[in-house]
């Protein structure tokens, strides 16, 4: 099949990580297409019309329809690479998310953060080498901070954190650039792929539309809040003996290379995708919905 015959076949899509932010997005933009989509998720699930949705994981997949022609990938990518290099799926393409971490990481002072770095880029390997081996078209997209239903592990952390105390901590001369993006763009990004040539064996940085300081960012998400906390900025010495004792209390993992960031730029060229995928992220302006965990069903 060629690549082109991909925007107009009816054979479902196959969505790994639905039901994550990421996941749900795309789907509701394939619906939306009119696409047939069939969706794996840990936990039985039920709708919208036009999702069949299979229980498993990519350690324990469930027995998946024959005739996919497309396979998204909006979850974990080394576990995604792994499954599609052991795997044998006919898919004439696959989209996969990754992340910029692969790159902002990767010469990181805490361990953990290297190694996740290291993981992210092998896990891109695999899936453009997998892909090229069997003569199918692969696609990896490189968002960074990602917002916009209240289901990130970034800013809606600061805004719930903000919330709870009434104020929220920054140490002065937080002022590395930022570009969050929005859920929903980067869902745009991932079906501007489908048939598309031109984005085979590549590999796309997917930024927001606005680069902003660290500390703007801040200010923007805790003023979109009501009652809008207030941003206090400590001296750097100061903020780095109370990420140290959120570290020793257990509450910190991780706190002293995210504090180190705060200062750097975490910048991106975003024309490749604004070239190829006709990529046009919105600039940064964050509301309450955006920054709040939705509600839980009882």
């Amino acid at each position: 099949m060629p690549l082109s015959a991909l925007l107009e076949t009816d054979a479902p899509v196959l969505v790994f990580g639905a039901s994550g932010q990421v996941g749900d997005a795309v789907v509701r933009r394939l619906l939306e297409g009119g696409r047939q989509v069939v969706a794996v998720s840990r936990e039985a699930r039920d709708g919208p019309a036009g999702v069949t949705w299979l229980q498993g994981s990519l350690d324990a997949p469930p027995p998946l329809p024959a005739g996919v022609g497309v396979v998204f990938s909006c979850g974990p990518l080394d576990n995604f690479a792994r499954w599609y290099a052991g795997a044998a799926p006919g898919a004439h393409q696959v989209v996969a998310f990754g992340s910029t971490s692969a790159e902002t990481k990767a010469a990181s002072g805490d361990a953990d953060e290297r190694a996740l770095a290291g993981r992210l880029l092998q896990a891109e390997h695999t899936v453009l080498e997998t892909a090229a081996r069997r003569g199918a078209s692969a696609t990896v997209l490189r968002p960074t901070l990602v917002y916009g239903v209240g289901r990130d592990a970034n800013l809606t952390r600061i805004a719930s954190l903000g919330r709870r105390l009434g104020w929220f901590p920054l140490p002065r001369g937080a002022t590395g650039l930022r570009q969050p993006v929005h859920v929903d763009d980067l869902a745009a990004a991932a079906l501007a792929c489908l048939g598309n040539p031109v984005a085979a064996g590549k590999v796309y940085a997917l930024p927001g539309g606005e680069r902003l300081p660290y500390r703007e960012m801040v200010a923007r998400v805790l003023a979109c809040l009501e009652p809008q906390p207030r941003l206090v900025e400590l001296p750097p010495a100061l903020f780095r003996l109370t990420a140290r004792a959120a570290r020793l209390a257990g509450r910190g993992a991780g706190l002293a290379a995210v504090v180190e960031r705060m200062g750097v730029d975490l910048v991106f060229d975003d024309v490749p995708a604004r070239r190829d995928l006709g990529y046009d992220p919105r600039r940064f302006s964050p509301t309450t919905a955006m920054v709040t965990p939705p509600r839980r069903e009882a």
